[in-house]
C-alpha cells in the first residue's frame, strides 16, 4: 500500500503527519510507526501524528511516540498539526481539536501558531526538581552547566529511575538567562534521547519558573536548541489557566511512501 505522507517541525521538534480522515493508516502497527520514523530506514521524526476527523471540533490528533509507542499530548505536534489542518482548507485562522489530554484551542498569527494547553494543577516542588504535568510528566532541574550537561544519559537517568517507575518522565535541564528567559534541554520518553525542542516541556519549565520566584513574569520567553518558544498563562488560585504555547510551526515536505 501507499501512503501520501507531509514531514513538519516545531523549533526542530520534527513529526510524520499522515491525513487519516478516510482510516487508512493501520493505527495498531507500532513496528511501522517506529519505521517511518526511523532517520535512516524510515522518513524520520521524533513522532508521528494522525489528523482524523471528529463530530464536533475541526479534527482530532492522535500521536505516537517515534519508537511506536502511544503517546500523552505533545505541544509542538498539536501546533503543527493545526499548519497542517490550514493547509487542507480544514481551518483558516482558528482551530478546535480534541487531543490525548482533551479540548485544545489555537490561534494562527501571521507566522506563529499558539495553542492553548491543558489548565495546570499539578505542580510539586522539591529540593533539587520540580514535577510538572502539563499533558504530559516533567521533571525540572536547574543547572550550571546546560551548554555540556550530557542530556541523553543523565536524562535517562532520571527518566528510569525510582522517582517515575515503569511510566518514566520526560526530564527538562535549565539555565536562567534573566528575570523572563530561560533556556532548556529536554530529553523526551519514546524518543530516548535529547530533542530540539519540547513544547510541554517548555510549558513545563514556564509554570515552574514561576511557581518557585525566579520569575515573577506570565510571560516567559523559552530558548531551546531549535528555536524560541514563548509561554503565557494566568495563576487563579492553585490552577494555571489560559497557558498557551506560543512558536513557529514549519512545512518541510511531502511524499509517497510503500508500505
Amino acid at each position: 500500500m501507499q501512503l501520501k505522507f507531509y514531514k513538519y517541525h516545531g523549533t526542530g521538534n520534527d513529526f510524520v503527519i499522515f491525513d487519516n480522515r478516510q482510516s487508512t493508516f493501520p493505527k495498531n502497527d507500532t513496528k511501522l510507526i517506529a519505521f517511518l520514523c526511523d532517520r535512516r530506514f524510515g522518513i524520520g521524526g521524533d513522532g508521528l501524528m494522525l489528523l482524523e476527523t471528529h463530530e464536533t471540533y475541526d479534527f482530532t490528533m492522535v500521536y505516537y511516540n517515534a519508537d511506536g509507542s502511544t503517546s500523552t499530548m505533545c505541544g509542538n505536534g498539536g501546533r503543527c498539526l493545526v499548519a497542517f489542518a490550514k493547509k487542507l482548507g480544514i481551518i483558516e485562522q482558528e482551530a478546535h481539536f480534541e487531543a490525548s489530554d482533551g479540548y485544545h484551542y489555537a490561534k494562527i498569527e501571521k507566522d506563529l501558531i499558539a495553542l492553548q494547553m491543558i489548565d495546570v494543577t499539578q505542580v510539586e516542588l522539591y529540593d533539587d526538581y520540580d514535577f510538572v504535568y502539563t499533558g504530559s510528566p516533567h521533571h525540572i532541574q536547574l543547572v550550571d552547566n546546560l551548554e555540556t550537561i550530557d542530556v541523553k544519559t543523565q536524562g535517562a537517568q532520571i527518566r528510569y529511575s525510582n522517582l517515575y517507575g515503569e511510566t518514566g518522565s520526560n526530564v527538562n535541564f535549565v539555565k536562567q538567562d534573566n528575570m523572563n528567559s530561560f533556556r532548556v534541554r529536554t530529553y523526551e520518553r519514546g524518543v530516548e534521547d535529547e530533542t530540539l525542542s519540547c513544547g510541554t516541556g517548555v510549558t513545563a519549565v514556564a509554570i515552574a519558573m514561576y511557581e518557585t520566584g525566579k520569575t515573577n513574569s506570565n510571560q516567559i520567553q523559552l530558548h531551546v536548541p531549535g528555536g524560541e518558544l514563548k509561554v503565557s498563562f494566568e495563576k487563579v488560585d492553585q490552577t494555571y489557566k489560559n497557558v498557551f504555547l506560543t512558536g513557529p510551526a514549519a512545512f518541510v515536505f511531502e511524499g509517497l511512501i510503500n508500505i
